[in-house]
Formats: structure tokens, C-alpha cells, sequence
């Protein structure tokens, strides 16, 4: 084992520093030449923030231990090139790039290139694309590029990707870039713990809402009891125990052991984007966070969201987005004043990334406070609440022993209404089943409704040029996102990984996904190797994704064209849902 996994205990700090983390948090560079390679020594960038910027077709990444304190304890992270974020790799479209990964830890490792498309023995998933680089070994990744755009990388071994292990990919046209900027910035959003992440999942696995304070209290039942009647007060809670779910258990881990990082500062720190008044800046926005969804805005500036998972898109301005697990987005701005907040709050509001665009260095704005967590609603328990109690079945009534993931159906012009629940949902890996879930797209998600800001939606992104072929589906499978909260268990229709079986694409066919969420949580799925084409709840293109968001009690559809043999990983991108169960081997064959 690493002496990664030997954490000490967290830090007694006040709530509002540990929050905040250090001004100065991030590497340690004063460490004795023999405590880090010269390689890391050099990656002197990371202390304010920029990562270092890696260019060309040649690359050479080291991956070693480095250590670090960003809450006024030391240690030790999984790094690339000794810093976090890791270099940012900055490609052209059309050239063939060579990448050697030499690892320096004293476990297994890997990488792999987000979204990008390329042969699968090359997408770096171990057990599944290759079986991983081990200690003391360098593997050489070599592919050719193949799109433009935003993306990301990171580690696909154990919880890596968790201590540090994730960089940014910028990948430029060969051409002309349509999309016009005079600057422009990586921000790239993270979550630290102190805690090893496999303690992290023990007290997750034991209490599932173990890092959740924000629980229903007493004063909150007589306000409902003001509000709706003693009488409904009381049945809301008993239904809530009945489910055996908590309302307020909006995301697994929160800011009472993450502190959320801004291109590898803690909000204390204050990252700085410089600009001219009345420059054009493209922010390229990455969530490489382990399980945080971030709610962002920029105070005082509209974001005009200009591409997502790095296909452009038609322009639409917003002053606020929700940016799911592995998503990208860029956006342009246009700054006027002296300086302004970049404002990233987690989705239970129990924490935030902060950074600063300043027309001089040193300067800084007003921070907002987070907004109030908001509870789930029925419509996030219920799905389409035309479909009355109905509509959603609880308990476990005895597990069968036969696959029926997918329900595999014949070919179909159009994708069905009505979710189709396999027999494996019926047992103890699976507490509810949504039988009517709703099909929108313009609903910002729990805690952005009707709060005075214009959010973005799936439904305000449709991708320029359309889809990427004519062909209509020829094949539908339909896959259920599953859990039971009480246990901490996530799985797909009932199953989780080692108990599966993969998921066939037969090659260059043209298929319909319907994705159904079964719990309450959010969860971002992301396929690997192929481009997934959102659909409007009427069948129509909507928007091309590496990385689709499927919100609680929500029907999604998207096409697929199985164009890239091998075998894929497909699988929620909340690190700690994956490594629970939420997987899937997809071969294309």
C-alpha cells in the first residue's frame, strides 16, 4: 500500500477556515530537495494557481506522491508533475500526440483522456482498456486527435483522482477558432479532503448522511406546521421515514470535510484572472471534482456559454450555471469594472470555490454568501406527479437472480414513456422505483428554481452543425439508475459491477439510450469512446455530451452511434457512486 492511505485525523480547525482552507495552501515547495523530484521543484506555477502549460506532441508525465496543505495540515496527494492541478495539455486537432506516464507511486495507476475519442486500448481504464501501469513502469499513450475544444484528464485507478490526480486539456482547431476571445483562462473546480478517501467511504457505507448537518430540525416542522397544518406536517415527515430518505441529502460528502479548490486554491487564497476592461475572456470551466456539483456565477457579469464537453454551441447568456461531475463549459465574458467574483457553491450550500477576475493584481470583490439549502421536492421523489403516489413503488421485494439490464427493445421510431423496471430492481440493492419519472430539460435542479437568475438548462444548448449523422435509432435499451441510500449501495437496474454483465453495442449501428433515475440524487453518467446525442423529450437533437446529468425521478434519451470497436466504460462520474457499483462495461463488437 501507498503511505498516501496513512492520513492523519482532520484537523481541528474553526468551521469558517476549514471551509475557506489556507491563503497559501496548496504544494509545498520549501521541502527539501530530496523530498521532490527536480521535476517538481520546477512546478513552482501551482503555489498561485496556474497550472503549468504543456504544449506540442511529446509529452512526459510523472506521477508520484507530492505533499500538500490547503487547511494548515500537511499531505500527501497523488500528483502529475508534482502539481494540482497537473499541467494543462495544450493539443492540435489533427496531430498525432505521444504521451509517456511514468509511475513513481507504490500502487498501480493510470490516466484517462476525457471525452476525447481515440482507440479504446488508449482510453486508460484498468480491467477494462489495458490492465494499468504498475510502480516503477512507464506506458506510452499515442493517438491521434481527432476534435477540438475543453476537455480534462485524470486517474481511472482506486480513488487517485480524489487526492489530486486531474489536469486540464485544451485542444485548438486546426483552422481558424470560431470562437472569439482576447484571453482566456482554465478554471478548473475540485474538492479536497484531508481524510483518506477509503475512510471517507467506511463512514459512508456505515451512515450515508454521515456528512450531512443539514437535517430536518424541530423549528422547521412547526414552520410547515404554520404553513401547511399540523396534520400535513406530520404526514410529511412520517413519509419521509417510511422511505427510510432524508430531503436534505443533496450530495453524499460536503464542506464539512471538502474544501472546494479553484485551479488548486482554497477560497482563501483567492485565484486571479487578470483582464483590460472591455476585453473578450474565454473561461473554460472544468468540474474535476470527485462528487461536488458547482452552481456558478460571476456577480455583476453575464456568462454567455459559448460550448459544453467541448462541442460548440449556439450562444445563450445566463448568469448562472450548474455544472455536473466531469461537465465542461465555456463561456465568454465581457468585464468592465475593476474586478469581479467568480462564485462556485456547492449544490448542498455548505461550501464554495471563489476566484477573482481584476483588472490589477491585488484586488478583490465581494464574496456573496451561500444561498439557503432547499430541500427535495415530491417532483425529485416522483417523477411526473400526474402520475399520482403512484408513480413511485418503495421497498424490496426479493431479488432475482437473472440479468435483465438494458430491456433490450426492437427497433423503435420513437423512445417509450413509461419506464420499464427490470426484475433485478426488485431486491436489496434498490429502495425505490420511479414508474413515471418526468422528461424535462428546463429544469434547472433542486435549489436553482425561481431564484431571481437566469440559469442554464439542457434545454438551452443545442449544438451547432445538428446531430452527427441522419440515421434515426434503429434499437432502444432502457437502464435504470439504482440505489438504496440506507446501504450505500449504487448499481444499474439493481446490479452493481461484479455482479453485471456488459452492455452490447453491435458496431456502427445507430441506438436510443433511455436513461431512468431511480433515486434521489443527481447523477452524471458519462460513456467513454463515443459522443452521446441528447434528445428533447419530443425526439428531437439536442445537444452532443461526453457527460449527461440525469437529475432525481428524470427520464433522458440520447442516441448513440457505435462507431468505435473495443471495450468501454460507461459509468455515474460520482467517484464514490462508481467505485460503489454504478458501472458498466459497454463492448462494441
Amino acid at each position: 500500500m501507498s503511505a498516501r492511505r496513512h492520513f492523519p485525523a482532520a484537523p481541528c480547525l474553526p468551521r469558517r477556515r476549514f471551509l475557506q482552507g489556507l491563503a497559501a495552501g496548496g504544494i509545498l515547495l520549501g521541502l527539501s530537495p530530496w523530498s521532490r523530484p527536480a521535476w517538481a521543484r520546477e512546478a513552482v506555477g501551482t503555489a498561485s494557481g496556474t497550472a503549468k502549460v504543456l504544449s506540442g506532441t511529446e509529452f512526459d508525465l510523472t506521477i508520484a506522491e507530492t505533499v500538500v496543505n490547503f487547511t494548515g495540515s500537511p499531505r500527501l496527494a497523488t500528483t502529475i508533475n508534482g502539481s494540482i492541478p497537473a499541467p494543462t495539455l495544450r493539443w492540435r486537432e489533427g496531430d498525432t500526440v505521444t504521451l509517456r506516464v511514468t509511475n513513481r507511486l507504490a500502487e498501480d495507476t493510470s490516466i484517462h483522456w476525457h471525452g476525447i475519442l481515440l482507440p479504446y486500448q488508449m482510453d486508460g481504464v484498468p480491467g477494462i482498456s489495458f490492465k494499468g501501469i504498475a510502480p516503477g513502469e512507464t506506458f506510452i499513450y499515442r493517438f491521434k486527435v481527432q476534435q477540438t475544444g475543453t476537455y480534462w484528464y485524470h486517474s481511472h485507478s482506486g480513488m487517485q483522482e480524489q487526492t489530486g490526480m486531474y489536469g486540464a486539456i485544451v485542444i485548438d482547431p486546426a483552422g481558424s477558432d470560431p470562437i472569439r476571445a482576447d484571453r482566456e483562462y482554465v478554471v478548473q473546480l475540485s474538492d479536497w479532503s484531508d481524510e483518506d478517501p477509503m475512510a471517507v467511504m467506511t463512514k459512508l457505507k456505515m451512515h450515508s448522511d454521515y456528512y450531512n448537518f443539514n437535517q430536518p430540525t424541530v423549528v422547521q416542522f412547526f414552520r410547515d406546521a404554520s404553513s401547511d397544518g399540523f396534520s400535513a406536517a406530520i404526514n410529511k415527515r412520517k413519509m419521509w421515514n417510511q422511505m427510510r430518505m432524508n430531503p436534505t441529502d443533496l450530495a453524499d460528502i460536503s464542506g464539512y470535510t471538502y474544501t472546494y479548490l479553484m485551479n488548486g486554491v482554497a477560497p482563501a487564497g483567492n485565484w486571479t484572472g487578470l483582464f483590460r476592461p472591455g476585453e473578450k475572456v474565454r473561461l473554460r470551466f472544468i468540474n474535476s471534482g470527485a462528487m461536488t456539483f458547482f452552481d456558478v456565477r460571476i456577480p455583476g457579469l453575464k456568462m454567455t456559454v459559448v460550448q459544453t464537453d467541448g462541442q460548440n454551441v449556439e450562444p445563450v447568456t445566463v448568469d448562472e450555471i450548474r455544472i455536473g461531475v466531469a461537465e465542461t463549459y465555456d463561456v465568454i465574458v465581457t468585464p468592465q469594472d475593476d474586478a469581479y467574483t467568480i462564485f462556485a457553491q456547492s449544490m448542498d450550500r455548505t461550501g464554495f470555490a471563489r476566484g477573482t477576475l481584476a483588472a490589477r493584481a491585488g484586488m478583490v470583490a465581494a464574496v456573496p454568501a451561500p444561498d439557503k439549502p432547499e430541500p427535495l421536492t415530491m417532483g425529485d421523489m416522483m417523477g411526473d406527479m400526474g402520475g399520482g403516489m403512484g408513480a413511485m413503488d418503495h421497498g424490496a421485494h426479493g431479488g432475482m437472480s437473472m440479468d435483465h439490464s438494458m430491456h433490450a427493445g426492437m427497433a423503435a421510431a420513437g423512445a417509450s414513456t413509461r419506464a420499464r423496471h427490470a426484475r433485478t430492481e426488485y431486491g436489496p440493492s434498490v429502495d425505490m422505483r420511479v414508474d413515471t419519472p418526468r422528461t424535462n430539460l428546463d429544469d434547472p435542479g433542486i435549489g436553482l428554481r425561481d431564484n431571481g437568475r437566469r440559469v442554464l438548462t439542457y434545454a438551452d444548448l443545442h449544438t451547432i452543425g445538428g446531430p452527427l449523422e441522419p440515421r434515426g435509432a434503429g434499437r432502444e435499451i432502457e437502464l435504470h439508475l439504482t440505489g438504496n441510500m440506507e446501504r450505500y449501495t449504487w448499481s444499474l437496474d439493481g446490479l452493481e459491477f461484479g455482479k453485471s454483465t456488459p452492455v452490447h453495442f453491435r458496431h456502427n449501428e445507430r441506438l436510443r439510450v433511455v436513461l431512468v433515475n431511480d433515486t434521489m440524487m443527481t447523477h452524471p453518467m458519462h460513456m467513454h469512446g463515443m459522443w452521446n446525442e441528447l434528445e428533447s423529450p419530443d425526439g428531437r437533437f439536442q445537444v452532443r455530451k461526453h457527460t449527461i446529468a440525469v437529475q432525481p425521478a428524470q427520464r433522458i434519451t440520447f442516441l448513440v452511434t457505435a462507431d468505435a470497436l473495443g471495450r468501454w466504460a460507461w459509468h455515474c462520474h460520482l467517484m464514490f457512486h462508481m467505485d460503489a457499483g454504478m458501472f458498466r462495461e459497454v463492448v462494441v463488437a
